[in-house]
């Protein structure tokens, strides 16, 4: 597919000259998303610390904002896939910890958490069933959740989901080297809540999720990263789907927002406070498909 700048109406963009040069030298590339509607979503149990069984959770609330966050996707000229949802798995929404696909191939999750164990094999099936080359993994690995994919490399978080031999078992059946960081903030339980992948080798990240170690591989291979706050990585700002150019981002998280604006991206805010309940919000609603 060929790269186009796809914009949206009332999407903000760059004030400054500098801005609005950026901006102009990105371009969005159409995407294939998976994603799963929340019919069943709930919080029985508590897996993570945003989780509380104790809170009301409107169903229909959430049904209805991931329903907005499916049609930007659409409307941006993306192509979305669904899945359908399982009763008794309510956190199936989160797409994103489903597996990882790159070049067309499908690693399979494997969940560390009763709970959601049955997610794994639903997703692989999904993909199995229509032609991809799949792997059931052996190891720990939460897909997309603790696994993202820049131009080089694959980013892979542990510490409290995903383990390394998960890591080495992506490393093997994707072909793609693994750079392995340590998450040690619960807040932050998987990458993607601590990490996102911009565009190639553009990220931005908290470097208070990770430990001295992993901040500094990080500050050697990504210098240039966009560092974002803690106030902005509690609104779950770095939980964000990018397509080269536009950034779907959570609604709180302006700081975000205008550091996104500063490097020429276009940020378009998201109401996912439902789904936050469940500790996810735009990326862990959204598995892109590398074909």
């Amino acid at each position: 597919m060929t790269a186009t700048t796809l914009t949206r109406p009332g999407a903000s963009a760059g004030t400054d000259a500098s801005g609005a040069a950026a901006s102009a030298a990105r371009a969005a590339r159409p995407r294939r998303y998976l994603m799963c509607r929340p019919t069943h979503f709930e919080v029985s149990y508590a897996i993570n610390p945003w989780m509380d069984p104790a809170e009301p959770v409107d169903t229909e609330l959430a049904v209805a904002q991931w329903e907005r966050l499916y049609r930007l996707f659409r409307e941006l000229g993306h192509r979305v896939d669904l899945i359908d949802p399982l009763p008794g798995l309510p956190d199936m929404v989160y797409a994103a910890n489903g597996a990882t696909v790159v070049d067309g191939r499908v690693l399979g999750a494997r969940f560390r958490n009763a709970e959601r164990a049955a997610e794994g094999p639903a997703y692989l099936e999904w993909f199995r069933a229509r032609g991809f080359a799949t792997h059931d993994p052996a190891h720990v690995n939460e897909g997309e959740g603790d696994i993202l994919l820049t131009g080089r490399y694959l980013l892979a978080g542990r510490g409290f989901r995903s383990v390394s031999a998960g890591h080495a078992e992506a490393q093997e059946f994707l072909g793609r080297p693994v750079i392995g960081l340590d998450l040690v903030d619960p807040r932050f339980y998987h990458l993607d809540t601590a990490l996102s992948v911009l565009d190639g080798e553009e990220i931005m990240y908290y470097p208070g999720a990770f430990s001295a170690g992993s901040r500094q591989v990080l500050q050697q291979l990504f210098p240039d990263a966009v560092l974002v706050d803690e106030a902005d990585a509690e609104a779950f700002g770095l939980n964000v789907v990018s397509d080269g150019l536009h950034v779907v981002h959570p609604e709180p998280a302006t700081g975000v927002a205008a550091r996104l604006r500063e490097r020429g991206f276009r940020p378009i805010a998201m109401d996912l406070s439902e789904l936050l309940k469940g500790g996810g919000s735009v990326k862990c609603c959204t598995l892109e498909i590398r074909e």
